[in-house]
């Protein structure tokens, strides 16, 4: 795990990536698994996607469209299954992301970005629809992320909620992982082992 950057409010444009059933593999093929750090990965995200055999951008991939920029991916519904490597959410972090929204995502990959500093968010199917068209009909629609208050606004819309486990919520607003935040409770653990010290 790595300590990412506090996270409370969010403002920014999106991608949009519509494809549904999105593995780990396709994020981060498993040829470029072999670096020792986890910096470096953004390059590859979605690799194959994003290039010819020649390593020349292919012109329909997103990612090589400048109309469309942001820290928000918003993505198709089962976004991240297949493998459990973390190295999926590396590389989304990496590349400059920083939420993905979408109807669903894989457990393994979820708990992987949120141990990352990468926010999943969920919301429901209709909505996400309406998000892709709000983002179709205009590149610079902002969306505005609120952790504090877990809700997910699209312009000028009503704020939409979304569920996130209390922990992982307190270590993002806080750019924490889990060591330091048993680091954080180091006073308490030790007034708890001095009270019930044999």
């Amino acid at each position: 795990m790595m300590t990412k950057g506090k996270f409370t409010t969010l403002l920014s444009t999106a991608v949009p990536l519509p494809q549904e059933n999105v593995d780990t593999d396709q994020i981060i093929p498993a040829r470029f698994l072999k670096a020792t750090t986890r910096d470096g990965f953004g390059e590859n995200l979605f690799r194959d996607w994003r290039y010819d055999t020649d390593d020349r951008p292919l012109k329909n991939f997103v990612l090589n469209n400048r109309t469309y920029q942001g820290k928000i991916l918003l993505a198709g519904k089962n976004f991240g299954c297949g493998s459990s490597r973390e190295h999926a959410a590396w590389a989304l972090y990496d590349y400059g992301f920083r939420v993905v929204i979408s109807s669903f995502f894989a457990d393994i990959f979820r708990s992987n970005a949120l141990n990352n500093g990468l926010l999943p968010v969920v919301v429901e199917d209709s909505y996400l629809k309406e998000c892709f068209a709000a983002v179709n009909k205009r590149a610079d629609t902002p969306f505005c992320v609120d952790l504090q208050n877990q809700n997910v606004t699209v312009a000028d819309g009503n704020p939409v909620p979304f569920e996130i486990n209390p922990y992982k919520k307190a270590c993002l607003i806080h750019g924490q992982d889990d060591i330091d935040y048993l680091l954080s409770l180091r006073q308490e653990i030790s007034q708890f082992e001095s009270a019930h010290s044999v």
